[in-house]
Parts: structure tokens; sequence; C-alpha cells
């Protein structure tokens, strides 16, 4: 488990293509406090180190884990939002986060409003329900309030968030080129309501 407070930004340095994908990770992270086979979550994919070193660390992807995760998030010089698995008695600072991808969204726009950047998202559509006006999102690891939710005629959703220049600095929202995709995870609980939901009508 995770809550969506970023406390590095990594590097990748080397990817290469085995039978997984392995990546090796530059981080400030203090790796004698990293033990092998431990979680980080990666731009809010949780992945397990099986290498380390002074400053770096490696973890492997599936094909699965490429496939459902942001195009060309993975490439050699990256940067990647990093949070290491919550320990019991931690601050619980954003909101429970469990690092498995839900989808995929698109940025739409980035305006400066006063000192922050309000950004509009695109989710799709079978995330849609699960994203209202004050919940929560986890947009490539970061814990974040949804603003407001603007439904599509498509069926998707346009999502609006506001990042404070705290949330710039310390996080990859720094850069938001054209064309940027996200890693989405919705909220737990609203991960269970949709399921619930989706019984309960399947039953009637």
């Amino acid at each position: 488990m995770f809550t969506g407070i970023i406390t590095d930004i990594g590097t990748i340095r080397s990817h290469e293509q085995r039978g997984d994908l392995r990546l090796v990770i530059g981080s400030a992270y203090d790796m004698d406090g990293v033990a092998i086979g431990a979680s980080i979550a990666c731009s809010g994919a949780c992945l397990t180190v099986v290498e380390k070193g002074d400053d770096w660390f490696a973890v492997d992807l599936s094909a699965e884990t490429v496939a459902r995760t942001a195009p060309g998030l993975w490439r050699e010089g990256g940067r990647l939002n990093l949070e290491r698995a919550l320990k019991v008695g931690d601050e619980l600072g954003g909101h429970i986060v469990t690092g498995h991808v839900d989808g995929i969204g698109h940025l739409v726009s980035a305006v400066r409003e006063g000192d922050s950047t309000r950004l509009t998202i695109k989710a799709p559509a079978d995330l849609a329900a699960a994203l209202a006006a004050k919940g929560s999102i986890t947009l490539d690891g970061i814990s974040l309030t949804v603003n407001s939710v603007d439904d599509q005629a498509d069926g998707s959703v346009h999502f609006g968030l506001n990042i404070i220049p705290h949330t710039a600095t310390a996080t990859t929202l720094d850069a938001l080129p054209e064309g940027r995709t996200f890693n989405l995870e919705i909220d737990v609980l609203a991960r269970y309501l949709d399921r619930m939901q989706s019984l309960r009508n399947r039953s009637m």
C-alpha cells in the first residue's frame, strides 16, 4: 500500500528487454534501507526491487505491466515519481493507493490559474463512474483531489485538477508536453463500489 505522496524523483538509467523489461532507476533513497523484494511505486505502478546499488535499484516489468501503463513512460532517461511502501504508523498524507494502474489518462489542457496550474485530463469510459468532484485520484502515483467532472458524449470523462507549485516541483508535473499520458488509479473505495454495482445490475 502507498499514500500517493511522492518522496523522490527517479531517473531511468537503462532499460533492457530480456524475457521481461529490466529497468535500472537512479534514486536518492538510502539504499541500505531498501530490501531486495521491496515494493516501490514508480509513477503509480507498484514494482519489486530485484537488484540495487549505492544510488540505484532495478525492477522487472512484465509485458502486461508495460501494456497497461502510459506509453513511453519507461524510456531511458525518463523521470519517475517514486514512493516507498507504507509502513504501519506512517502518516497517511494522501489516500490509500494500491499501485495498480486502472487506465490511461490523456492531457487535454494545462492552464495557469494564479500560481497554480489547472489540468484537464481525459479518462476512458470504463473509469467515468468512479470519478467524482472532491473525490481522490492517483495521477502518475500522485494523490490528487478531483475538482470537476465533465462527462463526454463518447462515454469518456474530462476531469479537472489543481496543481499547486509545491506539487509541480516535487513531482514530474513540472513538465507537461502536449499529448502527455498518465497512469490513473481510481480511489479504492470507488473500485469496490463499482464492482458491487455491476454485480447488482447483473442479478436484476
